[in-house]
């Protein structure tokens, strides 16, 4: 079934299926939990996604730890920060991401972007402001966490916020 999409002010109609050129068919992706990273009283879930394997290469999660002492504030804990939080690292087929995030005033996720392309991976560009926000691999990651910081912080069954219990939960799966 093709879904048209209607143009209300010109009357113009395409084709949904016109518009999207797929490069391949879509493959599953492992999604890894890497190291419980920590970084002047932040303690960071580290997460590696790949196109070319179980992993991405190592002078890519070198990069984003080091984007991540660039970006994240000082002192870790403060009454609205609690210093915990997330970092991506996705080898794609095109380009390669990192994502950076935090969690804020009690149930908000600071969330930064950085893109490098393959053919300059160590030039990584800061794309928050573009809008990019993730691709659907890297979404995993983000509503798994938004889960683990729902159950584990905001309703946990012992009625108490568990950081670490928050921290102790990781996402390892093909998606």
């Amino acid at each position: 079934m093709k879904i048209k999409i209607y143009d209300a002010v010109f009357g113009l109609k395409k084709e949904v299926t016109e518009l999207i050129n797929l490069n391949g068919t879509y493959k599953p992706r492992p999604i890894r939990f890497l190291d419980l990273w920590e970084y002047e009283d932040w303690k960071m879930k580290l997460y590696g996604i790949s196109s070319a394997g179980d992993y991405p290469r190592e002078e890519l999660v070198k990069k984003a730890k080091e984007i991540a002492m660039g970006i994240l504030p000082i002192p870790a804990i403060t009454e609205e920060r609690y210093g915990v939080g997330f970092v991506g690292v996705h080898e794609g087929e095109g380009a390669s991401f990192i994502f950076v995030d935090w969690w804020t005033n009690e149930n908000e996720l600071i969330h930064h972007v950085y893109v490098a392309s393959h053919d300059n991976p160590a030039d990584f560009e800061y794309v928050t402001p573009t809008g990019l926000i993730a691709c659907c691999w890297d979404l995993k990651v983000l509503s798994f966490e938004r889960d683990a910081w729902v159950s584990k912080v905001l309703n946990n069954s012992s009625g108490h916020p568990d950081l670490n219990e928050y921290l102790y939960c990781r996402l390892n799966t093909d998606i």
